[in-house]
């Protein structure tokens, strides 16, 4: 992952500071921003991997920040949070964060995080694996998705979540399941329902092939 860029998002310098060099001594390029603007101009210019993203920042804050990224890229986020917001977790990630971390927090875990994400979000070249459902298709050496031939831009978590479910061929995967299937060991389970319920906005004509199975979890209708 040496050379990876991350684009850091945080208002407070001496956080700032101590996720930069913790960053860069794993071998990643790392640039700042202070402010929800400064985030979007650089995010243009640096063209990160990753960002790491706070969600409380003057001007612009995280979720807007998040939203007006989600138009156009689905660049990993990480979202950082004050513990007692989990309002504003569940809402980070219906807008197409990817995981979150919550301060106070150990840097080695965020480095932990970063590299986990990346790993999620890279194409697997070795398998050229091809899913259908109706006119549902996913093509996971390509890392696309199209419902009829309307392509659908996914984040690297609701890529995942739709790959694992119509790998199932219809059968009900658990939430636990999906969070393994998503690398994510950390996290509570209702990360899952925010990334379905995510997922079924951008599928459209398609969502209805993502059912919830009462008591379970979630599959792909055959």
């Amino acid at each position: 992952m040496a050379g990876e860029r991350i684009l850091i998002v945080e208002d407070e310098p001496r956080i700032a500071e101590v996720l930069a060099r913790y960053l860069t001594a794993e071998g990643f390029v790392t640039e700042r921003a202070r402010d929800g603007k400064e985030a979007l101009a650089l995010f243009r210019s640096f063209e990160p991997d990753l960002v790491l993203l706070d969600l409380m920042l003057p001007e612009l804050d995280g979720l807007e920040f998040t939203r007006r990224v989600r138009a156009s890229s689905a660049v990993p986020i990480i979202m950082v949070t004050a513990k007692s917001a989990e309002l504003d977790r569940i809402l980070g990630l219906e807008l197409g964060a990817d995981d979150y971390v919550t301060k106070p927090f150990s840097p080695r875990e965020v480095v932990a995080r970063v590299k986990a994400v990346l790993r999620r979000s890279r194409p697997e070249a070795k398998r050229h694996e091809r899913y259908r459902a109706g006119a549902l298709e996913l093509d996971a050496g390509a890392v696309r998705v199209t419902c009829g031939e309307q392509e659908v831009p996914l984040t690297p978590s609701e890529f995942k979540i739709l790959r694992a479910l119509l790998a199932a061929e219809g059968r009900a995967l658990s939430r636990r399941e999906l969070l393994d299937a998503l690398g994510e060991a950390y996290v509570d389970e209702r990360t899952v329902d925010a990334h379905v319920k995510n997922l079924r906005k951008k599928l459209g004509p398609c969502a209805q092939k993502v059912e919830t199975v009462r008591g379970v979890g979630y599959r792909v209708a055959p």
